[in-house]
């Protein structure tokens, strides 16, 4: 029976969630009619941790990945090297229990029944619980957001989210361009994957308050942010650079 299933693995980058990263990885186990399609290779990526966030991840069932650089982007790029080979999709999510892995079926289906490449959580599309997002973080979403659909032509409604959740094929291509060490790595994913011709879409999920503080700089970051959506404009993937001068 398990043979049939789809593997499925998750990247979960993390520093210091040793709070909160053992509910999200059983959050994932969670669902029967989740449990009766996937199986999940939980993959957390521990990035310099300080605490107890790797031990307590090891006993709640995940494999671990140390990436002493600090960084999301660095976090990210090594969970992506770190898949089930046999993985039929990729999802990533927070560690700081914002979002939910009981969600993880809205994103994987659109993918299942091959009606696109790429889903992505939308927190401004869903529902926003209490402060999780401060005015100031929803303003500035909202506006990169904006400039992504109208400039990338990209039907997202949410392109700081997360939570995401991948075709492999997509990941194949997507993960060696990929350079960001920080919290520009959802710009430049959605950006690059819009310039690669992927059909992107958004589903609706919740998202909670963090357990513990943000990493997050709004002003400095957000200035990085802005770059790397100016910075992809003319951006192409280089096989299908190659491609388009095979064919002239």
């Amino acid at each position: 029976m398990n043979e049939q299933k789809c593997i499925v693995s998750v990247i979960i980058p993390c520093y210091n969630e040793a709070g909160s990263i053992a509910k999200v990885i059983r959050g994932f186990h969670k669902s029967l009619l989740i449990r009766d399609i996937f199986t999940f290779d939980i993959i957390v990526v521990d990035n310099g941790s300080t605490d107890r966030t790797a031990e307590i991840a090891i006993q709640a069932g995940a494999r671990i990945v140390s990436v002493p650089k600090k960084g999301k982007g660095n976090a990210v790029r090594a969970g992506f090297r770190s898949i089930d080979p046999k993985a039929a999709y990729v999802v990533m999510i927070d560690g700081d229990d914002t979002y939910r892995p009981e969600e993880v079926l809205r994103l994987l289906e659109p993918l299942h029944n091959g009606f696109c490449d790429v889903v992505v959580g939308s927190r401004l599309g869903g529902k926003i619980h209490g402060d999780a997002m401060s005015k100031l973080n929803r303003a500035g979403n909202w506006s990169y957001t904006h400039l992504v659909r109208l400039i990338y032509k990209v039907n997202v409604t949410d392109v700081l989210s997360g939570y995401f959740a991948w075709k492999r094929s997509v990941i194949k291509k997507l993960a060696p361009q990929l350079h960001s060490r920080g919290f520009t790595i959802e710009m430049e994913m959605i950006t690059k994957m819009a310039r690669m011709g992927c059909e992107v879409y958004s589903v609706p999920i919740s998202y909670h308050q963090r357990n513990g503080h943000t990493h997050l700089r709004p002003f400095n970051d957000g200035a990085h942010i802005l770059h790397m959506l100016s910075k992809n404009l003319n951006w192409r993937h280089p096989q299908t650079s190659e491609e388009t001068e095979d064919e002239v």
